[in-house]
């Protein structure tokens, strides 16, 4: 089977989606991925977090998000959300339909590229790259953005797709950019805080959510992960039901059939070498499990998506 392009592997992706919410196309540069999401019908409370920096971008339609600013807002077009690492959010999608799906993009960005672009702020102009001597950082952030901005947006997603040699280059100069405006705007203290932060959350949902993360393949210990997140088990798994609608097993379910769809799609795996990497006890829990998420096979959606790019390393 020929490699396709990354701008086919894209279209093909997004022309026969495997879900009707948050169908997402991945997309991987050196120091950060772009994931294009679309909606085909509506939703409510989609929990939406990161490792990484994450910005966001709508491109069509209307969200609601909660849980990124002390109230619900709206996110349209030509708007973004700036969300720091390990900051879950929930979205709403009044509007999504087959005919007219809502889409919006992220970025996500390694936090030692961040700290690079804000070291070299610093010594070109002192004072831009240090964070101010205020309250703690916003950990979410709305804001609007002009035609420049949408314009460099536009311009990051088609370097993304583009399969020319400098391309990771190119990627790192646009990002940069993308950076250097943001650290010129309110975003300038979340910016700086995620630069300087090599550590995860330490209480809270989201050191849970690290917590769970960083140990994908482990069965869950209940009270380890109360411990961390500085609850008891019982106010652990309320948070959870109420912040994401799911048990920490449900979640680190869904976060272990992401890993699996990413490392599929790269093809460069056995699926059996998958399946136990990710602690799944067998091939033939690993394929119900994930014929349950996906409604396709792991053999069958390595076939459909064969040939996609490599995600950046995650910390």
């Amino acid at each position: 089977m020929p490699m396709l392009t990354t701008a086919k592997r894209v279209a093909r992706q997004r022309g026969n989606p495997d879900q009707l919410i948050e169908n997402r196309v991945a997309i991987a540069g050196q120091n950060s991925q772009l994931s294009i999401y679309d909606t085909y019908a509506p939703a409510a409370r989609v929990a939406l977090s990161s490792n990484h920096l994450l910005y966001c971008g709508m491109i069509h339609g209307r969200k609601i998000m909660h849980g990124a600013t002390p109230t619900p807002r709206e996110f349209c077009p030509n708007e973004s959300f700036v969300i720091a690492a390990g900051q879950p959010v929930y979205i709403d999608f009044p509007d999504a339909r087959p005919d007219c799906p809502t889409t919006c993009m992220t970025v996500e960005i390694d936090h030692r590229h961040l700290r690079r672009v804000c070291d070299r702020l610093e010594h070109d102009t002192p004072g831009a790259g240090h964070a101010p001597q205020a309250p703690a950082a916003p950990q979410a952030l709305h804001v609007s953005h002009g035609g420049r901005v949408q314009a460099l947006l536009n311009r990051l997603m088609r370097l993304y797709c583009d399969d020319h040699r400098d391309r990771d280059v190119l990627i790192d100069l646009a990002l940069d950019e993308l950076l250097i405006r943001m650290l010129r705007t309110k975003s300038r203290a979340l910016l700086l805080e995620s630069a300087r932060s090599d550590e995860p959350p330490r209480h809270g949902l989201a050191a849970a959510l690290w917590h769970l993360r960083q140990h994908i393949s482990l069965p869950i210990d209940s009270q380890a992960l109360a411990r961390c997140a500085c609850l008891s088990k019982a106010q652990l798994y309320r948070q959870f039901k109420r912040e994401l609608g799911c048990t920490p097993g449900q979640f680190q379910q869904a976060l272990r059939i992401e890993q699996a769809r990413e490392r599929l799609a790269r093809g460069n795996e056995s699926i059996t070498h998958i399946c136990f990497d990710l602690g799944y006890a067998s091939a033939s829990h690993f394929c119900r499990c994930f014929r349950q998420a996906t409604g396709q096979t792991p053999s069958a959606f390595r076939s459909q998506h064969a040939g996609a790019p490599s995600p950046p390393e995650r910390p």
